[in-house]
């Protein structure tokens, strides 16, 4: 397997255990890996009518995988995610929020509520 193949597998892995823990804590999933113009977004998901955009970070420890989110991704981030809004029936007016899942190399995940901000 070449080393692009098994990030991929080690990403979806990623997500797929965060995505768990969201939807045991009752959000339901709306996107996976959703495309805009300007970037994907791993996960959306919505609980109480609030939409929460999860950015999935993996890497050997939380600390290394917390510092790969840097201005220009953000910036993507929140470009992407208003393209996002604009689907949906309040469009930008939906409460939304951005959250960051770290997952270090044992598979423990880190959620990280509303880490970042517009």
């Amino acid at each position: 397997m070449t080393v692009q193949k098994r990030n991929y597998h080690a990403g979806i892995a990623a997500e797929d255990s965060v995505l768990r823990q969201y939807l045991a804590a009752g959000y339901e999933l709306l996107a996976r890996r959703w495309r805009g113009q300007r970037g994907e977004l791993d996960l959306v998901l919505s609980r109480c009518a609030e939409v929460v955009f999860v950015e999935v970070k993996k890497s050997r420890c939380f600390d290394t995988a917390a510092a790969r989110i840097g201005a220009a991704q953000t910036e993507r981030l929140f470009m992407t995610a208003a393209q996002f809004l604009d689907t949906c029936l309040q469009g930008q007016l939906t409460p939304a929020r951005f959250d960051v899942a770290l997952v270090n190399a044992q598979g423990q995940v880190s959620l990280l509520e509303n880490a970042l901000y517009a």
